[in-house]
C-alpha cells in the first residue's frame, strides 16, 4: 500500500525549473496526497511558478514577509506541517527545501512515526540532510532530467554535471555495511546493504555517483564481488555481494589453527 505523502516545498528555497522531476521522483516512495507550495506570490521573482503548479496540481500557500530580514515561509510551512500530522491524514513527509531551519521539524515528524523524504541541492546542510530518512539531491534529477533529453534528440553526449567521484570514505561506508550484515562466508543480501546504507546515510545514492542502480555502483568497485542466485520463492535473481580476499592470504583451516594457538 502506497504511503500517503504531503509534499511541502520553500518556494523561496527551491528552483522551479525541476519540479516534474522532483514530482516524479516523489511518486516512487508514496501517493502525493497533499501538495503545497509557500512563499510570498506577490513578488515577481516566483510568477515562474505560476504554470507549473497549474501542470501538477500543488497549492500555492501565500505568506507575507511580516518583518525584514526574517523568513515567514518557514514558519508557515512547520506550522501546517504540524496540523497535518495532527489531522491523520498523512503517513509521511517530503520536505522540499535547501533551508537548515526544517532540520528540528523533519526530527520532529519522525519522532511521530512519520517517514520523512528530503529533496533540495547540493548546498544543503548536514543537519537537515541526517534528519530525513532519505534525501535526494535535486542536482542528480536535473542530470536525469538532462540524460534522457539527450537520448531523446539522438546525442552521444549526456550532461554529467555534479556527478561525484566515489571515494575512500564511501568505499568504507560500503565494506562496514556489507560486513554488519555478512554471513560467515561474508556474503550479504544485496537490498538489505541499500537499506542500511540509507539507514546510515540519508544522501547515499547510486545516482550521486553516476549510476542508475546500486549494482552497478558495486560492481565498478574492485574491492567487492557480487554473486547473483536463484530466488527459491520465484524466477527473480537474488543480488549478494561480499569484500574480496585479499591475495596470497589464504583462510586458516581447523589445523593451522591449532597450530597457531601453539
Amino acid at each position: 500500500m502506497d504511503l500517503k505523502l504531503a509534499v511541502l516545498i520553500d518556494g523561496d528555497n527551491i528552483p522551479s525549473a525541476y519540479i516534474k522531476e522532483m514530482m516524479e521522483e516523489i511518486a516512487k516512495y508514496g501517493n502525493p496526497t497533499i501538495k503545497r507550495i509557500y512563499g510570498d506570490w506577490t513578488k515577481p521573482n516566483l510568477s515562474k511558478w505560476k504554470n507549473i503548479l497549474l501542470e501538477n496540481a500543488i497549492t500555492p500557500i501565500q505568506q507575507y514577509g511580516y518583518t525584514t530580514g526574517k523568513n515567514a515561509t518557514d514558519s508557515s510551512m512547520i506550522i501546517d506541517a504540524m496540523d497535518i500530522l495532527y489531522s491523520g491524514k498523512a503517513d509521511g513527509f517530503c520536505l522540499v527545501s535547501s533551508d537548515s531551519d526544517f532540520t528540528r521539524l523533519a526530527t520532529r515528524l519522525r519522532e511521530a512515526g512519520m517517514k520523512v523524504i528530503g529533496i533540495g541541492e547540493k548546498k544543503t546542510p548536514n543537519p537537515f540532510i541526517v534528519a530525513c530518512d532519505k534525501f535526494v539531491y535535486i542536482e542528480i534529477l536535473k542530470n536525469q532530467s538532462e540524460g534522457r533529453a539527450a537520448d531523446a534528440s539522438g546525442s552521444k553526449t549526456k550532461t554529467k554535471s555534479d556527478i561525484d567521484k566515489i571515494t575512500p570514505k564511501e568505499i568504507k561506508l560500503i565494506s562496514s555495511t556489507i560486513s554488519d550484515l555478512a554471513d560467515d562466508e561474508g556474503w550479504a543480501f544485496l537490498g538489505d546493504v541499500g537499506n542500511l546504507l540509507q539507514k546510515k546515510q540519508p544522501n547515499f545514492d547510486s545516482r550521486n555517483y553516476g549510476f542508475e542502480k546500486l549494482t552497478p555502483l558495486i560492481h565498478s568497485i574492485d574491492r567487492f564481488e557480487i554473486e547473483q542466485r536463484e530466488s527459491p520463492k520465484g524466477r527473480a535473481k537474488l543480488i549478494f555481494v561480499r569484500i574480496k580476499k585479499k591475495q596470497n592470504q589464504p583462510a586458516l583451516t581447523r589445523n593451522s589453527r591449532k597450530e597457531t594457538i601453539l
